[in-house]
């Protein structure tokens, strides 16, 4: 028997249950026994070390994070909520107390979308990024255990809470401000919509706008909140239509989004590969000799040309690989990593 104390109202991530936390373990005789079990009364085993497959790690964590949403004390705190890890940190950074910041902890102009507010469409975005997207530094199941958490953290949220939605004009914050709505769309809280592109335009520099919410100082973005709170409550109406919006996108297996003309629209997964063959090129103009180069630095070059519809580099370091694969790029080194290998063009 393991028993794991919780000690934090937060939920937990595979790491974090596997890093931190008390755990103690029993030994049971008979099977009967489980149900009467109280640890308070049992002697844990002690000089004992256990090797734990990681995927039983996750079901663990799943349980516990359960009895959380169970025992926790929901506040009545503004929410906020937005697209990306990197613009909550910054939100949370700005803004007064008290309030509560969650994020997802994907990039949703990328990978397919389908049923992905259910678990069936979830484990397909899994499989899908697993076989194409090097995601370094974190492990599957850590990134698998975010999500979710997010969707319990939106789900908690008190009925009183005034919601604030974050997004820019880009094509993963837009993609995840449909979502965002459709996981709200049974709850009757008030939600208002901080559009930080239209926004930083408006109260800012209108002269230089920004696309992405993680663009604004802290100071800009406690500016455009205060300016920009009430300006937006978003009727009935358009939450039902960003939710039919939603429910389009889920029934599609596109992988590849952008956002034109204040439109979310699907292309190719070939889409910027024109444009790294052009890059190599170019970059192979600049040598003495034509030889390789970091991919790293290909696609440097490549996000500095694409700042309103920034892609992510994981995506073109995907495209990168798949041109390897089909005979188009020379490789030296192992793909592990954009820092691991070069390319040139065949």
């Amino acid at each position: 028997m393991f028993v794991y104390k919780i000690e934090t109202n937060d939920y937990l991530t595979v790491s974090t249950v596997s890093n931190r936390g008390s755990w103690e373990t029993y030994e049971l005789n008979h099977p009967e026994e489980f149900n009467t079990f109280i640890h308070d009364e049992w002697e844990p085993l002690v000089g004992r070390g256990y090797l734990i497959q990681q995927e039983d790690t996750y079901k663990m964590t799943k349980l516990i994070n359960k009895q959380i949403q169970k025992h926790s004390v929901k506040n009545k705190e503004p929410v906020h909520i937005v697209s990306t890890e990197s613009a909550a940190g910054t939100i949370r950074f700005s803004l007064d107390r008290p309030k509560k910041v969650l994020a997802f902890s994907d990039f949703f102009s990328y990978g397919p979308l389908w049923k992905l507010n259910r678990e069936k469409g979830q484990a397909y975005r899994k499989e899908w990024l697993f076989d194409n997207i090097n995601i370094e530094f974190q492990d599957d199941y850590e990134n698998e255990m975010r999500f979710t958490n997010t969707l319990l953290e939106i789900e908690d949220i008190e009925e009183k809470s005034p919601i604030y939605v974050w997004v820019g004009d880009n094509a993963y914050e837009q993609t995840g401000v449909r979502l965002i709505l459709q996981l709200l769309s049974g709850k009757e809280n008030s939600v208002n919509l901080i559009n930080s592109t239209e926004l930083y335009v408006k109260f800012i520099d209108e002269k230089q706008p920004i696309y992405h919410t993680s663009q604004m100082t802290p100071d800009q973005i406690k500016h455009i909140f205060e300016q920009g709170k009430d300006s937006n409550p978003l009727s009935q109406a358009d939450r039902d239509q960003y939710v039919r919006e939603w429910e389009a996108l889920a029934q599609t297996r596109e992988v590849l989004r952008l956002w034109r003309n204040h439109e979310l629209i699907s292309v190719s997964e070939n889409y910027y590969d024109s444009l790294i063959i052009h890059t190599i090129e170019k970059l192979h103009r600049e040598q003495e000799n034509k030889d390789f180069i970091k991919a790293a630095k290909v696609i440097g070059v490549m996000l500095e040309q694409m700042m309103e519809e920034w892609i992510g580099d994981s995506f073109l370091e995907y495209r990168i690989r798949y041109l390897i694969y089909n005979g188009i790029l020379e490789l030296k080194g192992v793909p592990k990593s954009m820092r691991h290998y070069s390319v040139k063009l065949r």
